[in-house]
């Protein structure tokens, strides 16, 4: 499958399901609020370099979380218990971004956060389509998460952590919450060691984009309502 060129001036992608066998769907156009939600609404996301063009993304096959079957370690449990840290929703976006962007690669090519890609979802999180989750040891942020809600489906997007196990334990009361609300999938995207250590899991992309097609819910201000309900703690209910 070729590439495709996006014009900066058009509102447009083609279908998820024309990437190529890398997972690149496109290049170019611009990172402005419209477009991502464009793109997160058909299962596409952006990941690229700070010296290129936007780059595209619809890999095949997808890496995703049943918030159901999360997988929570024994170790992690313990932390859980002890309320090792405190965590918030939605109450510093900004700060949890730049967390991410300032966290290196680990094959050291900077970042793809820029400051551009940061204004713009922050004017998602105004309109009540993106959304955090803090961790907090004090009064110092050390970790957090970010991504994009639409319907039952959350996207995550980056999550960076200054001491060990802060964004997992975030990640962990998040997708508790998550399920408890009936989501149906977290994307995670593409396969990291991180992630499949609290369960997720391989689909193909069809099965993917017909999760994301149920979930074509645009009222985001409720989203923001039910986020707003969320308990900053976990449940040992039943375990």
């Amino acid at each position: 499958m070729p590439v495709f060129v996006l014009d900066s001036q058009r509102l447009y992608f083609p279908p998820a399901y024309l990437a190529n066998e890398e997972g690149i769907l496109a290049i170019g156009g611009d990172l402005r609020p419209e477009r991502l939600l464009l793109a997160y609404q058909n299962g596409i996301f952006p990941w690229f370099n700070d010296n290129m063009p936007p780059l595209w993304w619809s890999p095949n096959p997808r890496f995703v979380l049943y918030p159901s079957k999360i997988k929570v370690s024994k170790s992690m449990k313990q932390l859980l218990k002890q309320k090792k840290f405190r965590v918030t929703f939605n109450q510093a976006f900004e700060q949890v971004m730049r967390g991410c962007q300032q966290t290196p690669r680990k094959n050291g090519n900077g970042t793809w956060i820029s400051d551009e890609l940061i204004e713009s979802f922050c004017v998602l999180h105004y309109r009540g389509v993106a959304h955090s989750v803090e961790v907090w040891q004090g009064s110092e942020l050390v970790g957090g998460l970010y991504g994009i809600i639409i319907g039952k489906y959350f996207s995550g997007e980056s999550m960076f952590t200054r001491v060990s196990n802060a964004s997992k334990y975030g990640f962990i009361i998040w997708t508790q919450n998550l399920q408890r609300h009936g989501f149906e999938i977290i994307d995670c995207q593409t396969y990291t060691d991180h992630l499949a250590s609290l369960g997720a899991e391989m689909i193909s992309r069809l099965e993917f984009l017909e999760i994301l097609r149920r979930n074509q819910q645009t009222d985001f201000y409720s989203n923001l309502e039910m986020v707003a309900s969320f308990q900053p703690y976990y449940s040992f209910e039943g375990l």
